[in-house]
């Protein structure tokens, strides 16, 4: 059941809106206020799904109180009520975060479709939110070792501050999941983690797929179109192979990293973004410089934090954890029965040269429980995850 208050001074306007919405929907839960400070108050000891507050009133109006609630629970859609001369306050309310308002006497069909409008908006924000929270245990690191634990404190260090960082270390160690963890926890979580996979866009492609281009920039560009450091405006972009970049691809990274600028392919006009820049590479950046192949300008701007991410080989401790965690996961995912592994599975698995590092220990995980029997046995990891 919706929960709404309605906080408004003149008892007259307030009957009318709570016999209106109490006739519309029997689901409403209604509680009243009479002046802002009294609703600011109810606001503080009780969750709502949507307050009705009226902007002129007596001892708090209703910016200061659409104000102070938007502090304490930025959740809460606001509907502001503006009589005829509050029209100009009302629109500026809604740059303050207000869902809308509504003009007094307040119309029927008005009033109902924003209020029902409101609400959904409501559900939408809570179901992102268990979205959210959903999509970060997919990104959870696993493991209790030494190495690991240190990329944890690190993370947690770096996380909160602007500073770039560089993730070096094989294929399927985990890179990305630093790189998710270190926007997870700054302040930039909730706007857009955007992921660019280096080395998966065409050489001739990849300048348009960061900084976008403008129609006729070339033969395909029919219209135009934004890239991904304007996507990732306000949030964090995540060059994943950052190694594999072309050098006059690198060269407009470095020029966004030292003036927070780009420019669309195909013209000169520059476009102000605000982008923190997390890259990833599975290659030896400073061979790459000295070949020639990478920028040293552009190395030294994106390796403020370096941080490098241990081999399955070098951290074998967390092998256990890590067949328990996939388990789990790969379970879930297939509909399959809880398994278990045996002390001998484990054991066996923890001797394995890991060459596909953590991928490739999901990937064993996954054909053992599929093939395996009910508790997953030493005979079973020789016969289905032999090398």
């Amino acid at each position: 059941m919706s929960k709404i208050l309605v906080i408004e001074d003149e008892a007259a306007i307030r009957r009318v809106l709570v016999k209106i919405l109490s006739e519309e929907n029997n689901a409403y839960v209604l509680e009243e206020a009479e002046d802002g400070l009294k609703g600011l108050e109810t606001i503080k000891n009780n969750d709502y799904d949507l307050v009705l507050c009226d902007i002129k009133m007596p001892k708090m109006d209703g910016v200061e109180v659409l104000e102070a609630a938007r502090k304490i629970k930025p959740e809460i859609p606001f509907i502001m009520i503006s009589g005829h001369g509050d029209l100009d306050t009302a629109v500026n309310t809604m740059r303050l975060g207000a869902f809308d308002y509504i003009s007094k006497p307040p119309d029927l069909n008005r009033l109902l479709t924003t209020v029902r409008n409101a609400l959904d908006r409501k559900e939408l924000v809570v179901e992102n939110k268990i979205l959210k929270k959903k999509v970060s245990k997919n990104y959870e690191m696993v493991g209790e070792s030494q190495e690991i634990e240190a990329i944890k404190d690190m993370i947690e260090k770096v996380a909160p501050t602007d500073a770039r960082v560089l993730i070096t270390g094989s294929n399927g160690t985990g890179k990305e999941l630093v790189a998710h963890w270190i926007h997870e926890k700054s302040a930039r979580s909730s706007a857009p983690f955007i992921e660019v996979n280096c080395a998966a866009i065409p050489s001739e492609l990849i300048e348009s797929e960061l900084f976008g281009h403008v129609k006729g920039a070339f033969t395909s560009a029919v219209k135009d179109r934004a890239g991904k450091f304007e996507a990732a405006n306000k949030g964090t972009i995540f060059l994943d192979e950052i190694g594999d970049m072309s050098l006059s691809a690198q060269a407009k990274v470095l020029r966004a990293l030292q003036e927070s600028k780009i420019s669309r392919v195909g013209t000169d006009k520059d476009i102000k973004v605000d982008v923190r820049v997390v890259a990833a590479t599975n290659k030896d950046l400073q061979q790459e410089i000295a070949d020639g192949k990478f920028r040293e300008d552009l190395y030294h701007r994106l390796a403020v934090i370096l941080i490098k991410v241990p081999a399955l080989n070098e951290r074998r401790d967390d092998i256990p954890l890590l067949i328990n965690h996939f388990t789990k996961k790969v379970t879930e995912e297939q509909g399959i029965a809880d398994k278990s592994f045996s002390k001998d599975a484990v054991k066996l698995l923890k001797a394995y040269d890991w060459t596909g590092n953590i991928r490739e220990l999901r990937n064993v995980v996954e054909r053992l429980i599929i093939l395996g029997g009910d508790e997953v046995s030493e005979d079973d990891v020789k016969l289905f995850a032999s090398k």
